[in-house]
């Protein structure tokens, strides 16, 4: 249980990937229906036909489906190509809150260093603790297919 004003760790998860910062922004932005597991971490599991990041302050990123509805996962809050955003996260179909994504790019031997922090889960009250620890490993799984396309667009 969490008590109010208890503040819950952010999950942070770091990566290096052998392309430019310019690319590896892209990839993860508005290619990430190229490589996001979309059957396992979806709301439509294995209706989602693709994804659409808005690129812009206001923006959305949605998921869309073999039937032509749209679910929406979050909306950008900053925007920084290629260096970082910044967005709401609640992919559910009835959000009862939200949390915040930030993700950061910078140059670094071997490529481009990717720094996701997923923070905010005082939001969900209780349920948050509990949601930070799904995430954590869930974030491992989402990352490991990006950092594979990243590979294959180094090749």
């Amino acid at each position: 249980m969490t008590m109010a004003g208890q503040q819950i760790a952010p999950v942070v998860k770091s990566r290096v990937v052998p392309i430019e910062p310019e690319q590896a922004f892209e990839l993860f932005t508005t290619r990430a229906g190229e490589w996001w597991p979309v059957a396992t971490h979806s709301i439509a599991k294995g209706g989602v036909v693709g994804l659409r990041f808005e690129s812009f302050v206001g923006g959305r990123f949605v998921e869309l489906t073999a039937d032509g509805e749209e679910h929406l996962w979050g909306e950008v809050l900053t925007w920084d190509p290629p260096y970082a955003f910044s967005m709401t996260w609640y992919p559910s179909l009835r959000p009862i809150a939200s949390s915040i994504l930030e993700v950061r790019f910078a140059a670094t031997e071997g490529g481009t260093e990717v720094v996701l922090v997923h923070d905010g889960w005082e939001a969900f009250g209780d349920e948050g603790a509990a949601r930070r620890s799904a995430y954590d490993s869930g974030w491992d799984l989402v990352l490991a297919p990006y950092e594979a396309a990243a590979v294959d667009s180094a090749g």
